[in-house]
């Protein structure tokens, strides 16, 4: 009966070993402390160019995990950004680079995605986590305030 008992209690104990080995490996992801300071930065990026834009952060599902639509921003910039999330999300790629590589023919169609600057990857250890978009301005513009964002994550 002990020697049951004993055995009973080595699985259970292994056991929890092995899972917390498990969640040691698990992979990076985007907190909401990690999107509260890309979108600092973001917000800082926009305001010092005097550019009302909309500004997504998403996981690395594509779920948003914080929106700004800043005051001065059009209501079409809502979606605009949220396909650019779409897009970087589903190809790992820089909305605008998918742009590029959609119209060269080398790679497929994101349903609803746009094809112009604006979305990027934000990357942790190498490893891709989300994306941060904006849409408002020109596309090189968004792009430069999304990079902002994303930087203040890389850190």
């Amino acid at each position: 009966m002990l020697k049951k008992l004993l055995s009973g209690v080595a699985l259970l104990y292994g056991l929890g070993l092995s899972g917390y080995g498990i969640a040691q490996d698990a992979p990076a992801a985007l907190t909401l402390e990690m999107a509260e300071r890309a979108m600092a930065a973001a917000l800082a990026e926009s305001r010092a160019n005097n550019w009302n834009l909309t500004i997504v952060i998403a996981d690395a599902a594509g779920v948003p995990v914080m929106i700004h639509r800043m005051d001065g921003a059009s209501a079409r910039t809502y979606d605009i950004a949220l396909s650019k999330a779409r897009v970087v999300t589903a190809t790992g790629l820089s909305s605008g680079e998918y742009g590029r590589r959609l119209q060269a023919g080398e790679i497929a169609e994101v349903e609803n995605g746009v094809t112009f600057a604006g979305g990027v990857p934000v990357m942790l250890n190498g490893e891709r986590i989300g994306a941060i978009t904006s849409s408002g301005a020109r596309g090189i513009e968004d792009e430069q305030v999304s990079l902002a964002g994303a930087a203040a994550i890389a850190r």
